[in-house]
C-alpha cells in the first residue's frame, strides 16, 4: 500500500533514482495556516549530507502544487513534490542483477518480478522526504490543540543516553539528547570501517487530549507502532516501560492515579489504545544501515552464489535522519486520530450541528 492514514491520508509516489518523489496528503480541513518555512526547515532536517550521513546532495526544496490558497488549506488534496538532483544511477550497475543482504532486493524481485537496482527504487528511504513533508503539514493542524511532537538519538550501537533533553537534540549534529560526542564517535568508527551502526530513537508526544484513539483494532498505541514499523530499517517499537513490563509485576507496573494525574507513565501515555492525557513515549530501534562497503556473500537473479560489493553514499547511522521520519510518523498518526475522534460521540456532533 502507499496510502497511509484513515481520515487523513497521505499517498506518496517515486523512486530514489527517478525523476522526483512526491505525495498527496487528503483530509486536511480547511483554514489550517501552512507554514512553507517551517515545512522546508523541517526537510532539511531530514536531508542527506554531512560526516555523519550519505553524501548525497540534494536541496529537497518542496513544492505545493494545490490544495493552498493565500496561506491556508482549501480542505482539497494537497500535491507535494520534491525533485532528485543527485542521482548517481551507475554506482549501481555493478550490483543490478545480484541481491544486497540486508536490503528488499530479494522479496521485491520476487514479489513483482522487476529489479529496479537504482538505490533500492521504491524501498529506498528516499521516498521518507514526502512522509516528513506531510508530517509537517499535519503538525501546521495540530498547533492548532497545542499538540507537540519531538524526537531525539537514545542510543548509537554501545553508546548511550539516560537524558532525555529534546531542546538538546535540536542544537546536536546527530539529534542526540545527550551523550553526543560517544555517539558521533560510534557513528565514525562504523564509517571508517566502511561499515554501520544501529540506533534507538525516543519519540515524544505531549498535550494529547483523552480519548484518541479508535478499539478495538484500530488502537492508537496500535497505529503508532504501525507507522514506525513502517519506516525504512525499524525492527522493533516500545510504548511506554515497553519490553520491561515482561519483567515485572501488576502491581509495579499500573501507573496510580489521584486528583492530579497518573503517578508514574508506564504506560506511556496509553490505556486501553485511548491517550490518558499523559506524554506518549515511543521508543524505535533502527537496525545498522545494510548498506556496506564490505565484501559478502549473496546470490544472483539466477541463483548463482556469488561476493556483493558496493559501491554508493550510504548513512553510517540510518537512525539519525530517521529520527526525523519518526517525528512525522507520530504527527500523522495523532492529525488522522484527532479527525477521527471528532464523531466519537453524539455530543460532539450536537457542537458540530447545532443551530
Amino acid at each position: 500500500m502507499n496510502t497511509f492514514g484513515v481520515r487523513l491520508r497521505l499517498t506518496t509516489y517515486g523512486e530514489s533514482h527517478g525523476i522526483a518523489i512526491g505525495g498527496v496528503i487528503d483530509g486536511l480541513p480547511s483554514g489550517v495556516k501552512i507554514d512553507l518555512e517551517f515545512l522546508q526547515n523541517e526537510l532539511d532536517r531530514r536531508k542527506p549530507g554531512g560526516k555523519f550521513a550519505t553524501a548525497r546532495k540534494e536541496s529537497d526544496k518542496v513544492k505545493i502544487l494545490s490544495g493552498v490558497f493565500e496561506g491556508v488549506s482549501t480542505g482539497m488534496p494537497i500535491g507535494i513534490l520534491i525533485e532528485n538532483e543527485d542521482q548517481k544511477s551507475k554506482d549501481y550497475s555493478s550490483v543490478k542483477d545480484l541481491f544486497r543482504p540486508g536490503h528488499a532486493d530479494f522479496t521485491y524481485y520476487h514479489k513483482y518480478g522487476i529489479r529496479d537496482y537504482r538505490g533500492g527504487g521504491r524501498s529506498s528511504a528516499r521516498e521518507s522526504a514526502i512522509r516528513v513533508a506531510g508530517g509537517a503539514l499535519a503538525q501546521m493542524m495540530l498547533d492548532e490543540f497545542e499538540i507537540k511532537v519531538e524526537s531525539g538519538i537514545l542510543g548509537v550501537g554501545k553508546a548511550q543516553t539516560s537524558d532525555m533533553d529534546f531542546n538538546y537534540a535540536k542544537t546536536s549534529e546527530i539529534y542526540a539528547l545527550g551523550n553526543e560526542e560517544e555517539m558521533k564517535a560510534e557513528i565514525l568508527k562504523a564509517k571508517k570501517s566502511h561499515d554501520s551502526v544501529g540506533g534507538v530513537v525516543i519519540t515524544k508526544i505531549s498535550n494529547c487530549p483523552v480519548g484518541l484513539g479508535e478499539v478495538l483494532y484500530d488502537k492508537i498505541d496500535a497505529r503508532l507502532a504501525g507507522a514506525m514499523m513502517g519506516i525504512n530499517a525499524v525492527k522493533a517499537v516500545e510504548i511506554g516501560a515497553g519490553t520491561k513490563v515482561s519483567q515485572i509485576y501488576g502491581s509495579l507496573n499500573n501507573d496510580a492515579i489521584n486528583k492530579n494525574g497518573f503517578l508514574s507513565n508506564n504506560a506511556g501515555g496509553i490505556l486501553g489504545g485511548i491517550t490518558n492525557s499523559d506524554d506518549i513515549i515511543i521508543k524505535t530501534h533502527f537496525k545498522p544501515t545494510p548498506s556496506i562497503f564490505i565484501s559478502q556473500d549473496t546470490i544472483n537473479i539466477n541463483g548463482d552464489e556469488v561476493k556483493c560489493e558496493l559501491k554508493g553514499r550510504h548513512d553510517p547511522c540510518v537512525a539519525v535522519r530517521g529520527s526525523v521520519v519518526a517525528t512525522a510518523m507520530a504527527r500523522l498518526v495523532v492529525a488522522d486520530m484527532l479527525l477521527l475522534n471528532a464523531s466519537a460521540n453524539l455530543n460532539s456532533l450536537k457542537k458540530i450541528y447545532s443551530k
